[in-house]
């Protein structure tokens, strides 16, 4: 799923301070992702770009060169009111704004990608109770209005599960827009058809590496590509999403050049764009891929399909929500949705510890998940 990033403001779930704190009270938003020429804000989804009015000023402010006090009170107040300035509170941590859900249904992959933790470490079979999945569904219903994807994959294959197709049904009926990854082995004509008939998701993406049977066997510990092929010739003339993708992972190298040139060309004029990416690590948890050369010594975000800690919930079969993505192991638990809500997870006192940590508001431990990731930022 991408992450767009639009200019206008939407409302982050967070109590709003109101705007009459002096300036000398007031901090620059701690959570910018600064960019050459560009400043966003996960918090609102706004940006500001070089030449727009307080650009310049809020660069200079973030970086200290620049005092608060200086700010004639129009600009002040312009920055507080588009909340590119805040105030100092002890609870600026609590704040989110919730655009994009990961909601995985079971534990199962019928299949062992080298670029994936799966291969080496196996999940113990576990599905999530229907009742459970709907209370869930229900929860995330709340913020509807804010959430422009719910992916129903973390580690898993999600057409692995019988329930599959229902569960697309469950989350459109609650308003919630379905996206689904997946290595298209349960992708089935008949499948396609329910879900089109139940209102279609909001992102396909399948992820095929190569079409050399042999490599693909071995790439994936299953030699699925026939079946893979016959359901993707029936989907790629189908309306099934509104952004249809075919992802090339590979190593960056020849073959990889290779196996992306011959599956544009056999899907060229279909509904897929087809992508290549080259292969990360998994912030350690695989052997192989894209990796930063030393730990992050210094942290300032995060920007892996928009902000993870700020606009995403990641959500388990067990019912456990953890940081991030790259989290295969669940070292870092936020909380348990068979304990608390998902509303007072987000709000809670170990969502606000990671997202300082991940901000770099406070020192994070130097085993800390996002020293090793690419996806880190660090100014």
């Amino acid at each position: 799923m991408t992450a767009p990033r639009s200019s206008a403001p939407s409302a982050p779930r967070w109590r709003r301070h109101p705007d009459t704190e002096p300036a000398a009270t007031r901090r620059v938003e701690p959570f910018l992702h600064f960019e050459s020429g560009r400043i966003y804000n996960p918090l609102t989804d706004r940006s500001m770009v070089t030449g727009e009015t307080g650009f310049a000023e809020l660069s200079a402010l973030a970086e200290g060169a620049l005092p608060l006090a200086s700010l004639t009170p129009e600009l002040a107040s312009q920055l507080a009111e588009q909340a590119w300035i805040v105030p100092d509170a002890d609870d600026l941590g609590a704040r989110y704004l919730l655009k994009y859900v990961s909601f995985e249904a079971h534990t199962v992959c019928n299949q062992g990608c080298y670029f994936c933790p799966v291969s080496e470490h196996r999940r113990e079979p576990y599905f999530m109770p229907t009742a459970f999945y709907q209370s869930v569904v229900e929860q995330l219903a709340a913020f509807r209005s804010t959430i422009q994807g719910v992916s129903m994959i973390h580690y898993n294959e999600p057409t692995a599960d019988k329930r599959f197709v229902d569960q697309v049904r469950m989350l459109r009926r609650h308003g919630l827009p379905p996206a689904v990854l997946t290595n298209g082995t349960g992708l089935t004509p008949k499948r396609v058809d329910a879900i089109r008939e139940a209102g279609g998701l909001v992102y396909l993406s399948i992820n095929l590496s190569t079409l050399d049977r042999q490599r693909y066997g071995e790439q994936r510990d299953g030699n699925h590509l026939d079946l893979v092929l016959r359901n993707l010739e029936y989907v790629k003339d189908v309306e099934l999403a509104p952004q249809m993708e075919i992802v090339v992972l590979g190593k960056g190298d020849a073959e990889h050049r290779q196996d992306f040139a011959e599956i544009e060309q056999r899907f060229a004029g279909s509904r897929f764009e087809v992508k290549s990416y080259e292969v990360m690590d998994r912030a350690g948890n695989v052997g192989i891929g894209l990796r930063p050369p030393s730990a992050h010594g210094k942290l300032r975000g995060c920007e892996q399909t928009g902000s993870r800690p700020l606009q995403w919930a990641h959500i388990t079969p067990h019912g456990k929500l953890v940081l991030c993505c790259q989290d295969y192991h669940e070292h870092h638990v936020v909380g348990d949705l068979h304990e608390q809500s998902l509303a007072e997870i987000l709000v809670g006192p170990e969502m606000q510890k990671l997202r300082k940590w991940v901000y770099g508001l406070e020192q994070a431990p130097d085993d800390f998940i996002c020293r090793g990731c690419i996806y880190a930022l660090t100014r």
